[in-house]
């Protein structure tokens, strides 16, 4: 790729849960665009070995490092092997997060406790303790949202909530940490893995949706792409990827 089609050529990002799935497409987004990156998983070693070596073929460096983001010292020493190995951090992404169905009535507060220790204070603990670096470098955050963070799923009311918080400390953090600190959020909607046992219910949410399909990794590897080589001017935004099925 042409180094002026490398938008983040020379820049550091660290990305969260990135082993697989959107993670793994938006870390090698980051990288196809010049980004040199780090990753975490917590218990995919083997296929955050292979996304490094995919990243890798991008020609930039990749780290992966194993992390609960619930554990505050285990984020510190993240971020900060981050910085030591590859020179700095100019874009965090909290993409680490918990989807889980669970009916009203058989909602537990260890389901309840355990969706936002994941989904909320994993990304306001890698956003804290990455402040020092990201300030250096006027860098910008990007968290990791959903569709089920604005509209209400009657089967999933712990993961809309954490959603819901994630994209009200996306905006809280965009005012508290600017000018020096850029902070959005990406929602994806109903997005095709390719999953065998969810291929039902994804033609059924096609069925739903304006554009008349389901999503891909891509697409929301693309919206994070744009936040994180974006004009700086843009802050506390919300990017529904979702096909209109939110409207």
């Amino acid at each position: 790729m042409q180094l002026n089609h490398r938008p983040l050529h020379g820049r550091v990002a660290l990305i969260t849960g990135a082993a697989k799935r959107l993670g793994r497409a938006s870390a090698l987004a980051l990288a196809e665009a010049g980004a040199d990156m780090a990753i975490t998983y917590l218990n995919s070693s083997a296929e955050a070995a292979r996304t490094v070596r995919e990243i890798e073929r991008h020609g930039v460096r990749a780290i992966a490092l194993r992390c609960d983001v619930t554990v505050p010292k285990q984020v510190r020493e993240t971020v900060r092997k981050t910085a030591k190995e590859l020179g700095g951090i100019d874009v965090l992404i909290n993409n680490a997060g918990i989807y889980e169905t669970a009916e009203f009535d058989e909602l537990t507060v260890r389901q309840w406790d355990d969706i936002f220790a994941t989904n909320v204070r994993g990304p306001f603990l890698f956003s804290h303790e990455s402040l020092k670096f990201l300030r250096a470098r006027q860098g910008r955050i990007i968290n990791m949202g959903s569709l089920g963070g604005l509209r209400a799923w009657a089967s999933h009311v712990h993961y809309c909530s954490s959603k819901a918080a994630l994209h009200m400390l996306t905006k809280a953090m965009a005012k508290a940490l600017a000018p020096e600190i850029a902070v959005n959020c990406v929602a994806p909607g109903m997005i095709d893995m390719g999953e065998k046992a969810a291929a039902a219910f994804m033609r059924r949410m096609a069925g739903q949706t304006p554009m008349r399909r389901n999503g891909h990794d891509s697409e929301v590897a693309a919206a994070v792409l744009f936040f994180a080589s974006a004009p700086h001017f843009i802050t506390g935004q919300v990017l529904a990827v979702d096909g209109g099925l939110a409207l």
